[in-house]
């Protein structure tokens, strides 16, 4: 089968890898790729925010399945234009990838259905935002509501930091803000396959977000992961699918936005058990790339069940041993 995989990063170098190894797969293109990328897919110069372009290619090309990396775009609404022109696509529609796009809408998915996470408020204006920060205290978070590449969280120790944070989030004319309580505990990256209705439990990782050494610095998109995580245990996954994963896809079926492609859950494990921080509507980078070594099964499968909502008799096998970048 002939596949085009969207994105240019350490992602997609790890999908574009893994995919090639695939005896399903006849051709593989990457848009725009990288150099690494071009040692496993051709690469092609091609504005993927041109949804109309990419069709093109797509028909032109004969392409069987089209692999959305990058969370943009995905809240551009590129699988929704693909479905309709009857192209297969990886991902979240535009609506359900609002799970990544607005982590108030996320948040206000796991109040309603009792998912547990961070106590939190949403709020459109600095001052309102401040004065909640002064009532709660530090150390507190502050969000930005919208799409931030992994990097539009501020763990604020003193009261100071949340403040400039809040002043530097509204600086940007229409943002919107979500602040929600500091939670203790260690953190671990969990990835589901999901198919509207079932979901497949992958594995977890942990990456390393802070800029320096020492988990000192501001958050990065991460400087590097490792998988297995030994926090994420049998017992914490099984809690975490079943008071965590299944709920959120129930949610979000109800909604009438049933949510395809890969889940990741950034997860705190706390002494009461895991807490959902954020959703993010496509795989991590860089736990991507230790999940890929990992994998033993052939991906191309799994992503064409999750398309077409086959998920529920699947199964992958991965590698016990440890990987590391």
């Amino acid at each position: 089968m002939n596949i085009l995989l969207i994105g240019s990063g350490g992602r997609e170098h790890a999908l574009a890898w893994k995919m090639a190894a695939s005896p399903l797969l006849s051709k593989l293109w990457c848009a725009p790729g990288n150099a690494g990328i071009a040692q496993d897919a051709d690469c092609v110069a091609l504005d993927v925010a041109d949804h109309a372009a990419v069709i093109e290619f797509c028909r032109a090309n004969k392409v069987d399945l089209v692999v959305v990396g990058p969370e943009a775009p995905l809240a551009a609404g590129i699988v929704d234009d693909l479905a309709s022109a009857g192209i297969k696509a990886f991902g979240p529609s535009k609506a359900a990838s609002q799970l990544e796009s607005s982590k108030g809408f996320t948040k206000d998915i796991c109040k309603a259905n009792n998912i547990p996470t961070a106590a939190y408020e949403r709020f459109r204006d600095g001052d309102t935002a401040k004065a909640y920060i002064r009532k709660h205290g530090a150390p507190i978070v502050v969000k930005a509501d919208g799409l931030a590449a992994g990097k539009g969280v501020v763990v604020a120790m003193t009261l100071g930091e949340a403040e400039a944070a809040v002043d530097a989030l509204f600086a940007t004319a229409g943002a919107e803000a979500v602040v929600e309580e500091f939670m203790e505990g260690e953190e671990a990256s969990f990835f589901v396959l999901c198919d509207g209705e079932n979901a497949l439990p992958l594995v977890a990782a942990q990456d390393h977000k802070r800029a320096f050494d020492g988990d000192k610095g501001p958050n990065t998109g991460g400087m590097g992961a490792y998988s297995p995580a030994p926090i994420f245990t049998d017992a914490i996954r099984e809690r975490t699918m079943s008071e965590i994963i299944l709920p959120t896809l129930r949610a979000m079926k109800a909604k009438g936005m049933p949510y395809k492609g890969v889940l990741f859950a950034g997860l705190m494990i706390t002494k009461d058990g895991p807490k959902l921080i954020e959703y993010n509507a496509r795989f991590g980078d860089p736990e991507t790339q230790v999940l890929m070594i990992r994998l033993m099964s052939d991906i191309v499968p799994a992503l064409l069940a999750s398309v077409d909502g086959e998920l529920k008799h699947f199964d992958l096998r991965w590698h016990p041993e440890p990987a590391l970048t």
